[in-house]
């Protein structure tokens, strides 16, 4: 490390971790520059430039519009195929589709990219690697937007807007709330729902959605599960889209089809 400000090291399989003499450089700096603005060591940037999910400096930066707190994009995206809260301060970003509320943040991306040497060099080489070991394209770099904005027909705009990091299927036109109710004496050793709001199919039925409260909650075959709407309880055999037709406005709650259930033993 002698006679260098740092280096980049992989931690992980594509993250960067920064290691060097920052203090001693910076020091050095002040010594021979005394009028100049004081150096800082890198270090004390990291609780602004690196992810509290991988430790790693930010890629591809992205920041929930909730909270505003900021994660690399591959590390949020993973975190919400299971939690729908923020890591940092667990706040509720979406009920069913929180990733729906992250944005990149390419400002704060540059910034990280000027301070770590050679971070975004090692990325980009990351990135042709795993395309050509694959046989695949390489994609090209975003250009920097122009200076001078070049006026676009409204279809190519249309054509050039961002899409969303996530589509949900039109299949999946139904988003369910699953309120628990409580179990009936004698029902024991279950696990709470840790996920009540589910999107599915309008052609599920109430069977399906008894099997998925089974697994989720790990309930034994001697436990029935009860499902309600409104004051109406639910045949197995009725489809999901069938109960909102039938039930209407009432049994919307922001738009989710609120379904209590709770576990009862079966009668004798």
């Amino acid at each position: 490390m002698d006679g260098t400000v740092g280096r980049v090291v992989e931690e992980g399989s594509s993250r960067g971790s920064f290691q060097s003499d920052e203090e001693d450089e910076s020091q050095r700096a002040n010594e021979q520059h005394p009028q100049d603005e004081r150096t800082l060591p890198l270090r004390e940037f990291y609780p602004y430039i690196r992810c509290a999910l991988c430790n790693g400096f930010f890629i591809d930066a992205t920041t929930i519009t909730e909270c505003l707190h900021t994660f690399c994009k591959s590390c949020i995206v993973k975190h919400f195929f299971y939690s729908n809260r923020c890591p940092n301060c667990s706040i509720v970003v979406h009920q069913t589709q929180p990733l729906y509320s992250i944005r990149p943040d390419r400002q704060l991306q540059d910034i990280v990219f000027k301070m770590v040497p050679y971070l975004e060099g090692d990325e980009r080489s990351r990135i042709c690697e795993f395309y050509k070991r694959r046989g695949l394209d390489v994609p090209k770099p975003v250009a920097a937007p122009s200076a001078y904005p070049v006026k676009l027909p409204q279809r190519q705009k249309r054509d050039m807007l961002p899409q969303s990091v996530f589509t949900i299927p039109s299949e999946l036109d139904v988003s369910l709330m699953l309120e628990f109710v409580g179990a009936e004496e004698g029902v024991e050793n279950y696990k709470p729902l840790e996920r009540k709001y589910v999107r599915v199919s309008g052609e599920a039925t109430v069977r399906h959605v008894e099997l998925f409260i089974r697994r989720k909650m790990e309930l034994s075959q001697n436990c029935k599960v009860d499902v309600v709407c409104g004051d109406h309880l639910l045949k197995q055999y009725q489809s999901l889209r069938e109960v909102c037709n039938t039930m209407g406005q009432n049994a919307l709650q922001d738009g989710m089809l609120v379904l209590h259930f709770g576990l009862v033993l079966p009668a004798e």
